[in-house]
């Protein structure tokens, strides 16, 4: 049904001109961001560094948002991922502070804001052109020296702000939130690559044809839930007690506070799987002869890849409570309670049978606790999913069916479907009052 209001939507969106200017303009920054993914760097050897992802999973990770250009070393390798990780820690910050959470409710305070968030996206992208550098000198894939370690370094977080402008620049001119659709596009152009190894596999007789139909079905039924969980919410009843503003009196009524299964998104997932790969990937950037495994850093390598979330049952639970616990964190942040249940006293409502102030607080805490489970609950079973999936199937080539990536895509792709709708609800609006109340000549 999603899909089919959608498409429909679409159809509509193009017989209007605005519109569908818009949405040919996000198709062209698309395009930019398509050829800026095979510009190179130099000094690349590619075989070498094909094994390399094949053997760090935060390299994987850190692909899939990058459209693949991180595997090929192009001048876009950190894609969003500096934009990801500051804006996720300044907006943790700004929740997290009372005085930030006050000015963020002005515009000043959001153009602040979003200042703060570009300096500490270049600080990032910086940080993390130097690591990656580093990472693959010490495994023989980058072989640069003197100025051009500098130049890639420029290269690199020119590349990731080049990506945040072309994600405002949508924002502005195009339809829907820009960045979003920029990760998005990032997960769509590295599906590419991982279709044609699996018609190759499938060609080779690698895979079989029945394994191809599981697959397919497990990707139908993922989507299907992550679109049910993702558009659940608890409704909560609130009442509207009668006011006089004036010499006008306010009718009361009932309206509802709506509290989203899974109010995290994709963040925990995030934070849990860069926490717990952190330590894999600082390991792997100290020289060591990797042919000789038991050497003391090669052991510490081993065992610390046991603890990743593919590394086996430890690590898969250590990864779900990460999740668990970094869900609880955020939502906490997110959903003042306290603050919830002042506003709803200041504006004469309140909940149904709970009487206002410190009780609305504690039942709407008691609320997002138990709602807060199931959604960390659904993260960690998506999450795994990304390990599970290769495992049940035995195709280990097409890794969008399952983990973050197709949380992401659906995500997105709802939030871009219900901001068109919008667009055409308020323009059929627009066009009605125009037709019953026409302007005068």
């Amino acid at each position: 049904m999603l899909s089919v209001n959608f498409v429909s939507a679409l159809q509509s969106a193009f017989k209007i001109p605005e519109l569908r200017a818009r949405i040919l303009f996000v198709f062209a920054m698309f395009t930019v961001y398509a050829v800026g993914l095979h510009i190179p760097i130099p000094g690349v050897d590619r075989e070498v560094l094909a094994r390399l992802f094949e053997d760090q999973q935060l390299l994987e990770f850190l692909n899939m948002f990058t459209g693949g250009a991180l595997r090929k070393l192009t001048i876009l390798a950190l894609g969003l991922n500096p934009y990801i990780t500051a804006s996720i820690i300044m907006q943790i910050f700004s929740y997290a502070d009372p005085r930030m959470r006050e000015a963020m409710r002005e515009e000043a305070g959001r153009r602040l804001m979003q200042q703060r968030t570009r300096l500490l996206t270049i600080a990032i992208a910086i940080v993390q052109s130097i690591g990656l550098i580093a990472t693959f000198r010490s495994a023989g894939a980058l072989d640069i020296t003197g100025i051009q370690y500098v130049q890639v370094v420029i290269a690199w977080t020119a590349g990731a702000m080049f990506l945040l402008w072309l994600g405002e620049q949508i924002t502005e001119k195009g339809l829907g939130n820009g960045v979003s659709l920029m990760i998005f596009a990032s997960i769509v152009a590295s599906m590419p690559y991982q279709v044609s190894r699996t018609y190759e596999a499938l060609q080779s007789g690698a895979i079989g044809f029945g394994q191809i139909l599981l697959l397919l079905a497990i990707f139908a039924a993922t989507v299907w839930g992550i679109v049910y969980v993702t558009t659940s919410q608890r409704r909560i009843p609130i009442q509207h007690m009668r006011r006089i503003v004036g010499r006008r009196q306010t009718m009361g009524g009932t309206s509802y506070l709506p509290i989203p299964v899974n109010a995290a998104g994709v963040i925990p997932i995030i934070f849990a799987v860069s926490l717990q790969l952190l330590p894999a990937t600082l390991l792997q950037m100290i020289p060591y002869n990797r042919e000789n495994p038991g050497s003391v850093v090669g052991f510490l390598v081993n065992m610390v890849e046991l603890l990743t979330p593919g590394g086996g049952i430890v690590g898969s639970i250590l990864y779900a409570g990460l999740i668990f616990l970094f869900t609880y964190f955020y939502v906490s942040v997110v959903f003042n309670t306290d603050e919830i249940a002042e506003n709803l006293k200041r504006q004469g409502a309140f909940i149904q049978g709970v009487r206002p102030g410190k009780p609305t607080s504690d039942y709407l805490n008691d609320v997002l606790t138990r709602i807060t489970f199931a959604g960390a609950a659904f993260l960690s079973f998506i999450a795994l999913m990304q390990y599970w999936v290769p495992t049940i199937t035995r195709i280990d080539t097409l890794t969008i069916v399952g983990g973050t990536s197709l949380l992401i895509l659906v995500g997105v792709a709802i939030d871009f479907s219900r901001q068109l709708q919008a667009q055409l609800a308020m323009r059929q609006y627009d066009d009605l009052m125009t037709s019953k109340y026409p302007r005068s000549m």
